[in-house]
């Protein structure tokens, strides 16, 4: 079991390379009501077995936007148990050890981050707020159903990555090119 400040041959490894582990996300933004939880359902169903997603927001909103849950909802993807929350719950002592870090708007790429325990990998992966569209409502859900493919294409070009075998700094390049995806 390798943790993710050792190396092999002179490469930094991520940590427990172990055949079938689940690899932990947490996807950030500032209100944690819209872009963080569809990439939270995005991946928790397409990764599934692979990589366990969580949100997580700097300053969250208290509550999940509608049209996100309806999107969702509409697109058979869970939503149940969806809330908005502070990143606070994942740099605590028991929370889950983090493997990678996405901030998905662009406040959250440049607040100052909690010090994640096991210094996950993270990235950049800024999405238009579709919260802030306005308009009818056709409009605001256009936003959002762009925003979400947006995002579900990013994260399936991340769960097709070969994360066992990249080095880390391979590994950050591929993860910085998905985000201008």
């Amino acid at each position: 079991m390798l943790r993710s400040r050792e190396t092999q041959g002179g490469v930094l490894l991520m940590r427990n390379e172990q055949p079938g582990r689940t690899y932990n996300v947490l996807f950030l933004c500032t209100g944690n009501s819209a872009r963080s939880i569809m990439a939270e359902a995005i991946l928790n169903r397409i990764g599934k077995g692979k990589f366990a997603a969580h949100s997580a927001g700097s300053h969250p909103t208290g509550t999940v936007n509608p049209h996100a849950l309806a999107l969702l909802k509409r697109l058979n993807f869970p939503a149940d148990g969806a809330r908005s929350k502070s990143w606070d719950e994942f740099a605590r002592p028991g929370a889950p050890e983090l493997d990678f870090v996405f901030t998905v708007c662009d406040n959250a790429a440049n607040e100052v981050c909690p010090v994640w325990p096991g210094q996950p990998m993270t990235a950049h992966w800024g999405v238009p707020d579709p919260a802030a569209v306005e308009g009818d409502d056709a409009t605001v859900e256009r936003a959002f159903r762009d925003a979400f493919l947006t995002l579900q294409r990013r994260i399936e070009l991340f769960t097709n990555l070969p994360v066992r075998s990249l080095d880390r700094l391979s590994l950050t390049a591929r993860l910085n090119e998905i985000g201008k995806a």
